[in-house]
Formats: C-alpha cells, sequence, structure tokens
C-alpha cells in the first residue's frame, strides 16, 4: 500500500484528500497559516497521520545532501520529510514541487510525485565556484583562497 509523504505545499495547494498522507510536525508548523490550517484540519480529520522523522534516518538525509550539495537549499523541514519518506522505504511517495528535495530523494531512491509543478528532469551533484579566483569547491561561502563569495555551480548530471 502506497503511503504519501506530505511536504507543506500538499496543503497550501489542497492537494492529496484522495491519498493515505504521513507528514511530519515541522509541516503541522508551516501550516498555521490563516490559508493552510483550515486544509490541515481537514486532512487531520479524515485520516492524515503526523509522524516524527527517526534521527538515524534524518542522519542518512543529511550525509546524502551533503554529498550532492543541496544541504545549504534543505530546511529542517524538507530533511523531516525527507527523513520520514526514507523510514517508510519503498512504499513511500513524497509529494512535494521542492527541487532541492526532489534531487535528494531521487538520489536515493525516494518515489517523488510533484503537487503542482513539473518534476525533476536530471539528478544533479552541485558544487561551488569563486567569483573571484574561479577556483571550484564542494562547498561553502566564501573562497578560502581569496575570500571572494562562492556562487553554486552544477558539477554534474547523473
Amino acid at each position: 500500500m502506497k503511503i504519501y509523504i506530505a511536504d507543506t505545499g500538499v496543503f497550501i495547494n489542497r492537494k492529496g484528500r484522495d491519498r493515505q498522507l504521513v507528514t511530519v510536525p515541522a509541516v503541522v508548523d508551516e501550516t498555521k497559516a490563516k490559508y493552510t490550517s483550515m486544509e490541515m484540519l481537514i486532512a487531520l480529520e479524515t485520516g492524515a497521520k503526523v509522524e516524527q522523522p527517526d534521527p538515524m534516518f534524518r542522519k542518512k538525509i543529511v550525509d546524502r545532501a551533503e554529498r550532492t550539495g543541496d544541504i545549504e537549499e534543505l530546511s529542517g523541514t524538507d530533511i523531516d520529510v525527507l527523513a520520514k519518506s526514507l523510514e517508510y522505504g519503498k512504499n513511500a511517495v513524497l509529494m512535494t514541487d521542492d527541487y532541492a528535495v526532489q534531487n535528494v530523494a531521487s538520489m536515493i531512491g525516494i518515489k517523488v510525485e510533484s503537487i503542482s509543478q513539473s518534476r525533476i528532469k536530471d539528478k544533479i551533484i552541485w558544487g561551488k565556484k569563486c567569483t573571484g579566483c574561479m577556483k571550484r569547491f564542494d562547498n561553502g561561502e566564501e573562497c578560502p583562497i581569496c575570500g571572494s563569495p562562492l556562487k553554486k555551480i552544477r558539477k554534474r548530471k547523473i
């Protein structure tokens, strides 16, 4: 049986009412805005579950996101929904429009369903490039060689 792991976008866009939804406490916190809190209440009343992600799976997500270069783009909520999806394994379908979340999910074999935008086409490993000396790095904000800002670049498609 498929379990749909819901990102905040599911509730913002009023999707997934016909599915077995699971989300994380951080998504509930993000939906406290006026127009999404009602959608969350409806989901909870119709069987959606709120579950804390296992810290072990959270660590696996952080490790993978560091390797793909997406870690700087992911919020704690993003990491939580990814971890919860990983916990459910092959039964999970992660519902999200966030491209960094989709990239990490696709790298570790989590099925993804977009909510209102198109899905990512390619898996990407990101890196950084100095705007001053043009040296390349895996991460960071400032060049350790010349002190200039680092810009995010695509290292390669997978």
